[in-house]
């Protein structure tokens, strides 16, 4: 954290906190308004100066991408007039709605004002993934929220290499940032080197590159920024925060990398000012929030989910395969309270392992899928598949399924996720107890924390405001604990 000072110059706004006052709290001396200046001018400090600079922010306070535009282009304007920085959700999107919703970004904010879109690892379709960065490159888009890699990837070393310029004094800056987010050391050490070289050579004789740009790739690091995600809502390798942020930490220390350029956030289980303090109080760079962000107003998801979500705890969550990824195993934390997806989605999985073929499911198994889980017949769910996927050329998983009874089956079971989620986006109430919404207990920290005040109800739930509120309560709480230290000093 930097050095605070308190002829710094008056802040943008002397909102006090929205939180109800504690009795002998010294972040809640006789004078509110004093306090709520110091804790302000402490929020507008917490953090790295040079990431903030770098990306013109009032606060080091990002909300990160959610899937199929829950982050919204609203979420984003938001964000991005209050000083902070929003990532779209583009997850799912197709390229026109992504250029579309660019043009609304741009529409409402300022050049200075800070935006970003989120890329998400394409694991199956290297070609959607390479056509997303030729979109951003086009629409000249300069910070990507990087999420799901497990590797560098030729269409993440495209973007950040066309951003590399060269400056008279031989200073190579690189305009096009990358926040990679993840979760492993191995994965954060690729995104803290240079691009590699093979990778480098190949965009060089495919002409996306020029000579001195793989030449300049040398010199700079893949990722601009790393936001170490611990147990977060969605996927999440149940990463502990404590655990993971010191080890990135110590690991950018070995590598020698410049802590100045290459900033270590963190993200997952933020939803309170306290987590907000002590990831700041851990050395983080910046944090980034998730979960508490799709129960807001600017929330690109539909008025059922958020009423739901308002309403949860920290122990409403659970954890689900996901239906990306579901004959691996992985998994996401998705809403447990009020509906059935978590506990029908681990019995796929636990029939998935069980059976080799639709045809080995006893009859009342096949009987309950089709009446509660599917409500068709599972013929018709095929059916569905095959043809969805002949209208997206994927011949290579029809062949597939056709020599394999078990990737059949799979295929099937997967139509129940991508179901869920769907009809939880859209609203449909009809299906309600199917619902897949990705959240984590941050979210029921932050339910808590706002009970009893304006923010209890979505509906006044604003990503700016809370982003202020949570910053600005954190510095008062660092503040409290900080003249509670030099009071016992001086007894």
């Amino acid at each position: 954290m930097e050095a605070f000072s308190l002829d710094d110059p008056p802040g943008l706004s002397t909102l006090a906190p929205q939180r109800r006052a504690v009795p002998n709290d010294p972040a809640n001396p006789a004078n509110p308004a004093d306090s709520a200046y110091l804790a302000d001018r402490i929020a507008m400090r917490l953090g790295s100066a040079r990431f903030r600079r770098d990306y013109g922010l009032r606060y080091a306070y990002l909300a990160g991408a959610m899937y199929r535009g829950i982050a919204s282009p609203q979420l984003v304007v938001a964000m991005g007039r209050a000083g902070m920085l929003g990532f779209l959700g583009t997850g799912g999107m197709s390229l026109d709605q992504i250029r579309a919703d660019v043009a609304t970004i741009r529409s409402q904010l300022a050049p200075h004002q800070a935006w970003g879109m989120n890329l998400i690892a394409q694991v199956a379709d290297d070609a959607m993934e390479r056509a997303t960065v030729a979109l951003y490159l086009e629409l000249g888009v300069c910070a990507i929220e990087a999420s799901a890699f497990m590797q560098v990837t030729p269409a993440l070393v495209h973007f950040r290499l066309q951003g590399l310029v060269q400056q008279p004094d031989g200073t190579v800056i690189c305009r096009n940032k990358i926040l990679a987010k993840l979760s492993r050391p191995e994965v954060a050490r690729e995104f803290m080197q240079p691009a590699p070289e093979r990778l480098v050579a190949r965009l060089l004789a495919e002409g996306l590159v020029t000579e001195q740009q793989a030449q300049l790739a040398r010199s700079v690091s893949m990722a601009s920024d790393i936001c170490v995600e611990a147990d977060s809502g969605g996927h999440t390798d149940q990463g502990v925060a404590l655990v993971l942020l010191s080890a990135i930490q110590r690991l950018r220390h070995e590598l020698g990398c410049d802590p100045q350029a290459l900033r270590v956030g963190l993200a997952g289980g933020i939803g309170t000012p306290e987590a907000v303090a002590a990831a700041f109080i851990m050395g983080a760079d910046f944090v980034l929030t998730g979960s508490i962000n799709q129960c807001t107003v600017e929330a690109g998801t539909n008025d059922v989910v958020k009423d739901l979500l308002q309403d949860i705890d920290i122990q409403d969550t659970a954890y689900a395969p996901a239906g990306d990824m579901f004959e691996m195993g992985a998994q996401v934390q998705v809403l447990r309270k009020g509906v059935f997806f978590p506990a029908r989605a681990n019995r796929l999985y636990m029939l998935y392992n069980q059976y080799e073929s639709l045809d080995e499911l006893p009859p009342a198994v096949r009987a309950q899928l089709e009446e509660k889980y599917f409500r068709k017949p599972l013929t018709d769910v095929w059916r569905e598949t095959r043809d969805f996927l002949a209208g997206c050329g994927r011949q290579d998983e029809l062949a597939k399924a056709e020599a394999s009874a078990k990737h059949k089956m799979a295929l099937v079971f997967r139509w129940y996720f991508g179901h869920s989620m769907r009809v939880a986006i859209t609203g449909d109430t009809a299906h309600r107890v199917d619902y897949q919404i990705h959240t984590g207990p941050a979210l029921g920290a932050f339910n808590r924390y706002v009970k009893g005040t304006a923010l209890e109800n979505w509906r006044a739930r604003h990503v700016d405001r809370i982003g202020r509120q949570l910053m600005t309560d954190a510095g008062a709480l660092m503040l409290a604990r900080l003249t509670a230290l030099t009071a016992e000093q001086g007894t």
